[in-house]
């Protein structure tokens, strides 16, 4: 086994402390959901759907999730008539996940409540470092995305 590099334990270090926090935006995000009957997961459908309609695997994407998971979501979403599928003009049977005026007012409420969840969480910190973490996280992703593509054939064999 090859031994650690300053930079490689650096990035495992943040690689768990992401773990982490993901676990807990995903307890907090339920929570700001929760008074209109949604969770994290299907916040961040409707987050994306209010861009305008897409497909699932289009969400997916967006999302950096399976579309199965997000058809799963989707699907709940339609039971509950907070969005709707309609016709796809370039794709035959791939329909297009739709909000509907009450997935709106869910989605409304739910991103007044993020606000000020935000603006509390945000305040307690140096606003500098944020802008400075969110540009490290965006480009360890893009890294990982290039990575990704440039190995294909053995995605799996390193990790």
């Amino acid at each position: 086994m090859d031994g650690w590099t300053t930079e490689g334990d650096a990035f495992s270090e943040i690689v768990l402390e992401v773990f982490r926090l993901n676990g807990r935006l995903i307890d907090a995000g339920d929570s700001i959901a929760a008074p209109v009957g949604q969770t994290s997961a299907r916040w961040q459908v409707l987050g994306v759907v209010a861009g305008g309609p897409a497909s699932v695997a289009q969400v997916a994407r967006a999302m950096g999730l399976t579309r199965q998971a997000v058809q799963r979501t989707a699907d709940l979403l339609a039971a509950d008539g907070l969005v709707q599928y309609t016709d796809n003009p370039h794709h035959r049977r791939a329909k297009l996940v739709t909000m509907t005026p009450e997935g709106q007012q869910a989605l409304d409420y739910i991103q007044q409540r993020q606000a000020r969840w935000a603006n509390r969480i945000g305040g307690q910190h140096d606003l500098e470092q944020m802008r400075t973490a969110a540009t490290v996280l965006r480009q360890l992703r893009e890294s990982l995305e290039r990575d990704e593509q440039g190995s294909d054939s053995s995605a799996g064999s390193d990790v």
